[in-house]
């Protein structure tokens, strides 16, 4: 799922080649993305591109050869003059005057060209990884062995006209490692890999047997026309194009040039929050553009005239289901008893901001910019089935979208504490680039790590650990990142796995680098009164059975709720007075569903952990906020993990197991009849949990209040 989906689209035709493009965004300033090299497409800037929109109005297009344009074989097609007229006609459909120019290797020769040839349409220009003549090139580069007929095709070799005809997947492979040389970049190398073989290798042949006539001739008299502001971005180690390239336009222009260290081919693909911000920064420099500011007379003036303030706080709370924000909202009603004025803003989004909103909260006004993660979620899903390593993995355009946001929240004002409860964008990001810290992070969770599932099979249990490893690797490398980071449990709610192969076991790791502050619930049960006058107040009489049906805020819960529909009519026959109560959550509608006589559905429950502590069972997903509340009021339930859900099936069971509490059920295994089996055994034999601590979010409020 994209963080931005296009305002506007289309297609224009040139000389019987249609190009698509696409636009994004508002702004006085317009930002063209010139597609580079036909291997890939616009989606290489899929890490710029929703970013930039909030700012500028962005166009997008696909090149010839690849994406939803045209794929001609004519190598007269790819010649520079025809790259330079694509982007005009762009230009011209969209009704773009002038427009600040992005271009990433072949396509900075594009930038450049316009840049000397047609000034008068060009702002700026921005390049990454410089192609250009002007330098000496690398050994792919060269011609005839592009041409010879080899008999072994090892390393560059395969850079070969024979070898792509025989091989085109095997060549994209290679290519693909070359762009992405920096240690985890596995989902890098995947999304190239997947869009070129998008095109095929006769297009890719006709792109390399261009003639050399051009109308266009980027010599060191045309570089030298060029006025507008530049900057070059180059990776330090770029195997693809050399340094020395972006190093020889500096020379012959106004350019900056900035080398990212260690990087290679594509800077702004690998390490995208910190090259949007220098980008930004740059812009507004050079053209004035929008660039953060922080408010006159804010939090910032106020500790510079020595005038004490109240402390202001900047919570992020998981949008996946409603758990984090019932725990995260019982913290900070405990934090404010240390410090009774903190202000605490809210960043999150629906359906969380709903829950905040009716408990009074202050939600961020950036909230309503950020890229909707459950949806991604939901759309990630199958039938009672969700990987949820890999929707993460899918998820990353969404998480540095809402990165930036969070980021320029905190450039734009003074907050003394972040509270960041399971926001992966935030801890990858300070950690891949500590001087992006802006204020103290508390940073919450509760499991640590991956674990790859069985279907997954070598391929995912390589993945997940080296994702693993890279959050070792950070935390290890920056430990000051984290002001403090707790924990949501106890050391033995740690499952018993390792990272992977070759790296430390959870239970020896977590502990070094993490407090642990007890289990948090929103209310613990305790705190409900006597349960006969809660039951009796929520409508529920004693003569009958209460049955809660609930899957969680996400809305992947639909074929769960259905089969456990199918599952209530036998089950009432062995229990006449049963009475089920469906809650869809906030994603799902009600109206949506056939019940059963005897059956309510209900949407969005506030208080919904008050009906789980006084029901008489309750069938419900794997998430662990919902089932731990039910094990803290000894309430015998049903749950049943999603498919290839690492989480649910692994860091939740076992907690689950520490507590004796919840019986599991494996969904393809449960038909209605199985269920309804299990529902009666449930409810006649009640199991005896161990007791759920009540403290927890007064610790983990305390370990807060240590910071302020």
């Amino acid at each position: 799922m994209r963080a931005k989906l296009p305002l506007t689209e289309g297609v224009i035709d040139r000389d019987g080649i249609k190009i698509h493009y696409e636009t994004y965004g508002e702004g006085a300033h317009t930002f063209l993305f010139i597609p580079t090299w036909s291997f890939v497409h616009s989606r290489a800037y899929k890490a710029q591109i929703p970013y930039f929109s909030e700012h500028f109005r962005c166009i997008t297009y696909d090149p010839r050869g690849n994406g939803k344009s045209d794929r001609p074989v004519d190598p007269e097609a790819y010649r520079l003059k025809d790259y330079v007229g694509d982007a005009l006609a762009v230009m011209d459909a969209t009704g773009t005057r002038k427009a600040i120019l992005f271009g990433y290797s072949l396509s900075s020769a594009v930038a450049n060209a316009l840049a000397a040839y047609h000034p008068e349409r060009v702002e700026a220009v921005i390049m990454v990884g410089t192609n250009s003549p002007l330098a000496p090139t690398f050994e792919h580069k060269n011609y005839e062995s592009f041409d010879c007929d080899l008999e072994t095709h090892e390393g560059w070799q395969k850079y070969n006209r024979g070898y792509w005809r025989k091989d085109y997947p095997g060549f994209v492979n290679f290519f693909t490692r070359q762009c992405c040389i920096e240690p985890h970049s596995t989902k890098h190398i995947e999304d190239i890999t997947g869009w070129a073989l998008e095109t095929n290798a006769e297009v890719m042949i006709a792109t390399m047997d261009v003639s050399e006539e051009d109308d266009l001739v980027m010599d060191e008299a045309a570089y030298r026309r060029i006025e507008c502001p530049m900057l070059a971005i180059h990776g330090e180690k770029d195997p693809i194009a050399p340094l020395a390239i972006s190093e020889a336009v500096a020379k012959l222009t106004n350019c900056e040039l900035a080398v990212i260290p260690g990087a290679g081919h594509g800077p702004h693909a690998r390490y995208p929050a910190k090259i949007n911000t220098m980008i930004r920064d740059f812009l507004a420099k050079h053209l004035g553009t929008w660039r953060p500011r922080k408010a006159s007379g804010g939090a910032g003036a106020e500790t510079k005239r020595h005038v004490k303030r109240p402390k202001k706080a900047l919570y992020l709370s998981s949008p996946i289901g409603l758990g984090h924000a019932r725990r995260d909202l019982a913290i900070t009603r405990e934090l404010r008893k240390f410090h009774p004025d903190i202000a605490v803003d809210w960043l999150s989004q629906d359906p969380v901001t709903r829950f905040l909103g009716a408990n009074k909260e202050r939600i961020h006004p950036a909230s309503a910019k950020l890229a909707n993660e459950s949806s991604h979620i939901e759309s990630e899903s199958g039938e009672h089935d969700l990987n949820a390593f890999q929707a993460i993995r899918n998820m990353d355009e969404i998480l540095l979208a809402n990165f930036m946001i969070f980021q320029e929240v905190l450039e734009q004002d003074d907050y003394d504490l972040v509270i960041a409860d399971e926001a992966w964008d935030v801890d990858h990001f300070w950690h891949e680039h500590p001087e992006l810290k802006k204020a103290q992070v508390a940073w919450f969770t509760d499991f640590v790590g991956f674990v790859p599932m069985p279907e997954g099979g070598a391929r995912e249990a390589f993945l997940t650990a080296d994702y693993n490893a890279e959050m070792i690797g950070h935390v290890e490398g920056f430990p000051g990142v984290r002001d403090r980071a707790i924990f949501v449990g106890n050391p033995q709610d740690i499952a018993p796995h390792g990272f992977g192969e070759g790296l430390p076991g959870m239970r020896d790791w977590v502990p070094r680098h993490f407090d642990f502050c007890g289990y948090v619930l929103g209310a613990h049960p305790d705190e409900f009164g006597p349960r006969e006058e809660l039951r009796a107040s929520l409508g529920y009489r004693e003569d009958e059975k209460i049955c809660i049906v609930t899957v969680g805020g996400s809305g992947v819960g639909s074929s769960l709720i259905r089969r456990i529909l199918a599952a209530y009519p036998i089950a009432k026959r062995h229990i006449p007075e049963l009475r089920m109560i469906v809650v869809t959550g906030p994603r799902l509608d009600p109206a949506g569903f056939e019940l059963p006589d005897g059956v309510e559905a209900r949407g969005f429950v506030p208080d919904l952990d008050r009906h789980l502590a006084v029901c008489d069972l309750a069938l419900v997903q794997g998430g662990l906020t919902t089932t731990m509340e039910l094990a803290a009021a000894g309430t015998p339930f049903l749950y049943f993990p999603l498919k290839n859900h690492f989480e649910q099936n692994i860091h939740v069971a076992h907690r689950l197991g520490q507590y004796n509490a919840g019986r599991c059920m494996i969904y393809d295994e449960s038909d209605p009849d199985r269920i309804a089996q299990a529902m009666v055994e449930e409810a006649a034999h009640p199991r005896t949990y161990r007791r759920v601590e009540a403290d927890g979010a007064t610790r983990a409020a305390t370990m807060l209040a240590e910071l302020l």
